[in-house]
């Protein structure tokens, strides 16, 4: 039987596949991933030498766990599927003990398991776009069924690809799904301002974001290093009467902190208001 399988093979499915072999905590030959498109399993198969099949239940009678990667319209046909599965003569006891962990947005832990049955261990998972070049951030609940153990295994899937933390309050992924599920675009588009800023002062727009790239990258290893408050470190490029305080003295004018704190908000009633539509 093989460890881990994986219904939907789209991007996040392949690169937490490929972070999983690459670091070693699984093999190939561990994983088998199921897709209705044949073209990305062909792919799958050629690029990460894993299992494929057209089949959700052969993933489900083939492996110790099932991560559910597909899109939330299509996750209840999904789960009628598998309780159907195991609904058959045996295939309460093919499924006994199964692991599942959805990645599926805005889809509940009270729908999971009211989905795939009571005695499905289930954890959701919110996981982030930067995941896909091993830079994720993932915050994960499990169900009462799910043990401290199925919780551990699947922080060692999402830190093979990141980061990843427990939580105990499954409201809490609203603001998680705010704060590093949307934060990527609030980067793109700090990052973009400042590059479209230094343009219209006269540089080239690829060395301009460029630099603004490398700004970026270079400020959070530092402030992820360093022992220092956040506070500090600001102080420390703000000079007195400098232009790093001209710069911040005209944030504060604008309200930046308030105008980052109001879209933050924003997208957590959104993420809230979206879980109850799908739900």
């Amino acid at each position: 039987m093989r460890k881990l399988g994986f219904i939907g093979g789209g991007n996040m499915a392949e690169a937490l596949a490929h972070g999983l072999i690459q670091h070693k905590v699984f093999k190939p030959a561990d994983i088998i991933v199921s897709d209705v498109a044949p073209e990305r399993r062909r792919k799958l198969a050629r690029t990460l030498k894993v299992a494929t099949t057209h089949d959700n239940t052969e993933v489900l009678r083939e492996s110790a766990a099932v991560l559910l990667a597909v899109k939330p319209q299509t996750i209840d046909a999904v789960m009628a599927e598998l309780a159907a599965a195991l609904s058959k003569p045996g295939g309460k006891a093919a499924g006994k003990g199964k692991l599942f962990i959805s990645i599926a947005a805005g889809i509940t832990i009270e729908r999971l398991t009211g989905g795939l049955g009571k005695r499905a261990r289930v954890i959701r998972v919110m996981p982030n776009a930067p995941a896909m070049v091993g830079h994720g951030m993932a915050a994960m609940v499990r169900a009462r069924s799910a043990t401290p153990a199925d919780e551990a295994f699947a922080l060692r899937i999402f830190r093979a690809v990141g980061d990843a933390v427990a939580l105990k309050d499954e409201k809490l992924l609203d603001v998680v799904t705010a704060l590093s599920g949307s934060g990527p675009a609030y980067v793109y588009l700090f990052a973009k301002a400042m590059a479209d800023a230094a343009v219209s002062e006269g540089i080239p727009r690829e060395l301009a974001l460029r630099m603004a790239l490398k700004t970026i990258r270079g400020a959070e290893q530092l402030m992820r290093e360093s022992k220092r408050e956040v506070a500090d470190l600001i102080r420390a490029v703000a000079s007195p009467g400098g232009t790093t305080e001209a710069a911040l003295r005209r944030f504060a004018e604008h309200g930046f902190s308030d105008i980052v704190g109001a879209a933050l908000h924003a997208a957590s009633d959104r993420s809230r208001e979206l879980g109850r539509a799908i739900n």
